[in-house]
């Protein structure tokens, strides 16, 4: 079995894959400070919680924009499988999605990795909008080349940032507001959160629409996906998997 490892600024995401088919995943919050002994036992409690033998994983690979631990991720794999992580890189591993890697040398391999999934499970031309820290949006044109994407302000980023700064508004619960107008206080922070990430996307996605000259299919992922991809015009699907499954085909190709 293959363990596949997502770490993101504020959460990590972990999935054990059996073949192609997802056994188990996990979403914990990523701790800078975390010792590699530390992250292993993460690794063994998840894993003895839903009844994983750690003896059957024989794989590991990891995409990571904290690069302060990877080098503990490598050892706690290591010391839990005895296997070698592979750490992958838009260097490594760009010619996946036929891009220029000399131009997107700095590119995350999260994003490397939505990108190569969205391409092989929907075809092209895809964007794909990751509703994480930042909300990243990344473009595969009709030729299978990924040619750039977007990173703007996060939802939970934003709107930390607004509640730092304004005494009387109080944080709340990232749902459809059900209206465009709200009546009270916290159903006019759920529209200008919500709606508001939604026709921000729309806006972003309708000007990608016009440069390319054609439309793409529009999927989403990433933790806030579920929340924010309804209210969107333009989103078609909502693939939580998609980084994940990314890795996966990753591991597969690198391997053979």
């Amino acid at each position: 079995m293959l363990l596949a490892i997502d770490v993101g600024n504020t959460q990590t995401v972990l999935g054990v894959y059996d073949g192609e088919h997802l056994v188990h995943m996990w979403r914990v919050a990523t701790n800078v400070d975390h010792t590699s002994d530390e992250l292993r036992i993460k690794l063994h409690v998840l894993m003895e919680a839903e009844g994983v033998d750690p003896k059957c994983i024989d794989g590991a690979i990891l995409a990571s924009v904290v690069p302060a631990l990877t080098h503990n991720w490598e050892k706690a794999c290591y010391r839990s499988f005895c296997v070698q992580l592979l750490v992958i890189s838009a260097q490594t591993v760009g010619h996946l999605i036929n891009m220029d890697q000399e131009k997107f040398a700095e590119l995350g391999a999260d994003r490397v990795a939505d990108a190569a999934a969205a391409k092989c499970l929907y075809g092209s031309p895809v964007i794909v909008v990751d509703f994480g820290t930042a909300t990243n949006i990344e473009i595969i044109d009709k030729t299978g080349t990924f040619v750039g994407g977007i990173i703007a302000p996060g939802v939970d980023s934003s709107m930390r940032s607004l509640l730092s700064r304004a005494a009387l508004l109080r944080s709340v619960e990232l749902e459809d507001p059900g209206t465009a107008i709200g009546t009270n206080t916290a159903d006019a922070l759920k529209v200008g959160v919500v709606y508001g990430e939604a026709a921000r996307v729309d806006g972003l996605v309708e000007r990608v629409f016009d440069q390319l000259g054609y439309e793409a299919r529009v999927v989403a992922t990433g933790g806030l996906a579920h929340r924010i991809a309804p209210a969107s015009k333009h989103i078609a699907e909502i693939n939580l998997e998609l980084t994940l499954q990314g890795l996966r085909m990753i591991y597969d190709e690198i391997a053979q």
